[in-house]
């Protein structure tokens, strides 16, 4: 099988294991998520925080936005921009959205957005992950394309990649493509992994 035909075959079954959960299955995972990123420090300090609408069993971030504007933090929403690239809108709860032609939910006519380089952190979905920060996402291209500026930087920098994944999406290795964009680290619904620290054996919170 090839490195396409074997990814399809992952996403497929990594989709199915996720719609298959229940809502109370979800709702202990945005806990046990909410704990992990609370490790991360620039969780409670960076100022613009990218994430996404849950969509099709990923793990809801309910419990992750409220404490971000409690401490004045922003949370924004990707936009798809007629380029294929992604932008992002700041939102709140309450405030109006409507679906995309994926049908997935962004913010109504958004008073203003920010470029990717704009961002202080970024919550980024995906269907698997390794712990040395390689990422299979859906297919599009979206946030390696819009995020391809990384790759030129020496990492951690700004802005912090974390993806965000149940557990039973870590896969033992996964094999990047040259246009693949590495995550910083990753939290699930059980811990916090330094992508960065743990290819070098270090141990994860």
């Amino acid at each position: 099988m090839d490195t396409a035909a074997r990814r399809r075959e992952l996403r497929q079954r990594l989709a199915e294991r996720r719609r298959a959960l229940t809502p109370p299955q979800r709702m202990g995972a945005a806990q046990g998520l909410r704990r992990s990123l609370e490790h991360l420090p620039e969780y409670h300090t960076d100022q613009r925080i990218a994430g996404y609408w849950a969509c099709d069993g990923e793990l809801p971030l309910n419990l992750v936005i409220p404490p971000l504007a409690t401490r004045g933090q922003q949370f924004l929403l990707p936009l798809i921009g007629q380029d294929n690239l992604l932008r992002f809108a700041p939102w709140a709860a309450g405030d109006a959205v409507q679906p995309n032609r994926f049908g997935i939910p962004e913010p109504v006519a958004p008073y203003e957005w920010f470029a990717p380089f704009q961002l202080d952190l970024v919550l980024v979905p995906l269907l698997g992950f390794d712990r040395r920060g390689n990422r299979i996402g859906y297919g599009g291209g979206y946030y390696d394309r819009s995020f391809a500026f990384l790759r030129d930087q020496l990492r951690p920098t700004e802005p912090l990649l974390v993806g965000i994944a149940y557990e039973f999406q870590e896969l033992p290795q996964i094999e990047p493509e040259s246009w693949d964009v590495t995550l910083d680290f990753i939290a699930t619904d059980h811990e916090l992994i330094d992508c960065r620290a743990d290819a070098t054996g270090e141990a994860s919170t």
